[in-house]
């Protein structure tokens, strides 16, 4: 903690003045009583009060303290921070197609590979991770990051109905969606720079091919593990008809040949996901990539932190004014 105004600890000097008065001056000023002899209260036990006779002014003391805090102003620390971690640099490329809602996955496929991803990122404080996110059309959902937290947020905000609100057309353009990830990787400096591209379908949208998209990845060094989520034959879909949902079984058609060769063209792996099981293990098989060093710098916010000094103060004047007036009260 730092304090703004630091010179105002000054004012602590003003303790020593007021002790002296509180010792010594004081009680001149109080009323005495003259007596043959005192003998008989050698031995006298003490009250409680005598015994807290002390404790107003030591609480006068302590809001005075306390008071001089809060004039120094007491701040959080404000700083940049570079350290060195050992990371990778991995953009998610995720598609969002409505065919995501199938149910063969649970609860479907969209949450299932949300819940999965969010424990990949979690596990993975030290890495820089993006996330793209692709159906008709592709874009930037989060560019590459160390604050997770922010990730996350954005990663539990990606909904399949972004096509039906009109921000991205329908359909699967696999070559686009890994087209936006691998731009965003290829200023890298990282010896290790990876993609994962999670799909349902086969590419049948966008103005670059899958494997053009795959060979792009090959010449800047980057890997891409791709996974084709979904059952092996139907899937139960659920339709919005007049009055409710009816499900519907539509076939599973996840273009393995294509994500195998884009695999294979960048030194990557292929991974089939038929259920959350196999899904989770994927990500963790993917999980023991390498590691590489890279330089992250954190920013920490300066706060002012007067506050809970102020309240304490103000507690203990209120308590100190209280026990002055009422059980440690002296007459006259």
């Amino acid at each position: 903690m730092e304090f703004a105004n630091k010179e105002y600890f000054l004012l602590l000097l003003l303790l020593i003045p007021y002790l002296i008065w509180y010792v010594g001056y004081r009680k001149k000023s109080e009323p005495t009583m003259q007596l043959s002899d005192t003998y008989a209260y050698l031995k006298a036990p003490k009250s409680w009060r005598m015994r807290m006779m002390h404790l107003p002014m030591l609480l006068r003391l302590a809001t005075f303290v306390l008071l001089v805090v809060v004039l120094a102003r007491p701040q959080t620390s404000n700083s940049w921070d570079q350290r060195t971690t050992e990371g990778i640099d991995i953009m998610m490329a995720m598609d969002v197609s409505t065919s995501m809602l199938a149910e063969d996955l649970k609860p479907n496929r969209m949450e299932a590979a949300k819940s999965v991803a969010a424990e990949f990122i979690s596990g993975r404080p030290n890495d820089n991770i993006g996330l793209t996110i692709f159906a008709g059309e592709a874009f930037t959902q989060c560019p590459m990051t160390t604050d997770h937290a922010s990730l996350l947020n954005l990663l539990q905000g990606v909904r399949t109905d972004i096509t039906a609100t009109g921000l991205m057309s329908d359909g699967t353009a696999v070559g686009m969606g890994l087209a936006n990830a691998v731009s965003r990787l290829k200023n890298s400096k990282a010896k290790s720079k990876v993609v994962i591209l999670l799909t349902d379908g086969s590419n049948n949208m966008g103005d670059l091919s899958p494997m053009t998209s795959a060979q792009i990845a090959r010449s800047l060094g980057i890997r891409v593990y791709t996974i084709g989520v979904g059952t092996n034959k139907t899937a139960p879909y659920p339709m919005r008809v007049a009055g409710g949902v009816q499900y519907v079984n539509i076939p599973v058609e996840i273009d393995t040949k294509t994500l195998s060769d884009i695999a294979a063209a960048t030194e990557g792996n292929f991974y089939r996901a038929t259920n959350n099981r196999e899904l989770k293990q994927i990500y963790k098989d993917i999980d023991k990539l390498e590691k590489t060093k890279m330089s992250v710098t954190k920013f920490s916010k300066r706060y002012e932190a007067y506050l809970p000094f102020a309240l304490a103060a103000f507690v203990l004047l209120l308590l100190e004014i209280l026990l002055r007036t009422t059980v440690l009260r002296r007459i006259p």
